[in-house]
């Protein structure tokens, strides 16, 4: 039997021999992973030094791309270094670390998505006490609320399993995954997977409770109120919507990978389908909300235009 302390590191058995075509695959990583830390950070610096975007709206914005960076870098830097290199291994602290980062970003993507619902909702529904309801204070409580019970959640579930005596080193995926890890126990991991379910409910469902509740009342007020109203609700919801939609197709390839059985399914399918969660995102939700907010489509075109000249 192999304890967890001698477990020193991990192999990630998803990865397979692809000869010269690594560079190209290097190549197109970096691209991507180049492109997603412009899209972002242009927009954080736009929110972040114009006064006239430091509204509720464009702070959890903010929230929302800071996290894309911080769920592609969770992840990127490693994949590149894993698709040059010949010897498909990961030490365990490294492991657990990049588990943390990629479970919080799933965990702090879909609490912002709930906040930014909870937004819209006072803005359609609630105008006129929208600043009332949305204070400064407020707004500070919301953030928090993002990012600090996926932080805690995820930290637990990583102590629970980091504990765990193990019989195998061996993950089927091409970057480390708390369920992956849990399959490789010497015995019975019942408190993990009840804990894992108690912590994806939270985690999962008081967001979607949120999101469902918010819309009812927006749709209400929609098919109540005047042409007007209805054309706003088109205009602010469809941005987070489209994000939402994006965000639950990739957690269910997410979820297929890593709990179900699929042999059936080609092997570059499988790591498409893997990688999808950490690539569109990033990508989708700065060019869905930077080409749909006019206030921020009109900034970020100035000062495109003024370094062209």
């Amino acid at each position: 039997m192999i304890n967890s302390t001698q477990v020193s590191d991990f192999a990630l058995d998803a990865y397979f021999d692809t000869g010269l075509f690594k560079y190209l695959y290097f190549i197109f990583i970096v691209s991507l992973y180049v492109i997603i830390i412009c899209v972002n950070l242009l927009l954080i610096v736009v929110i972040c030094l114009n006064r006239s975007l430091h509204e509720p709206m464009y702070l959890f914005l903010c929230s929302l791309f800071v996290n894309e960076l911080y769920g592609s870098t969770g992840l990127f830097p490693f994949l590149l270094l894993q698709i040059l290199s010949d010897i498909h291994t990961v030490s365990a602290p490294f492991c657990f670390l990049q588990i943390f980062c990629v479970y919080t970003y799933g965990g702090v993507e879909f609490t912002n998505l709930a906040v930014i619902s909870y937004d819209r909702y006072l803005a359609i529904c609630c105008p006129l006490q929208y600043n009332a309801h949305m204070t400064s204070n407020k707004v500070a409580m919301l953030i928090a609320v993002i990012w600090l019970p996926p932080l805690f959640g995820v930290f637990v579930t990583i102590s629970f399993s980091s504990s765990l005596q193990l019989c195998g080193n061996i993950i089927n995926q091409v970057y480390c995954d708390n369920y992956s890890i849990i399959q490789l126990a010497c015995y019975d991991t019942s408190v993990n997977n009840v804990y894992e379910l108690i912590a994806f409910s939270l985690i999962v469902f008081a967001p979607m409770s949120v999101i469902f509740y918010t819309y009812m009342r927006i749709l209400k007020v929609c098919f109540s109120g005047s042409k007007q109203t209805r054309q706003k609700a088109v205009s602010t919801c469809t941005p987070h919507l489209a994000s939402l939609l994006n965000f639950a197709f990739g957690s269910c390839f997410l979820i297929l990978q890593s709990r179900f059985n699929m042999n059936s399914v080609p092997h570059m399918m499988r790591i498409f389908l893997s990688l999808y969660f950490f690539t569109c995102q990033p990508l989708f939700n700065p060019l869905i909300y930077g080409l749909n907010m006019s206030k921020i489509r009109i900034i970020c075109k100035s000062l495109i235009l003024c370094s062209v000249r």
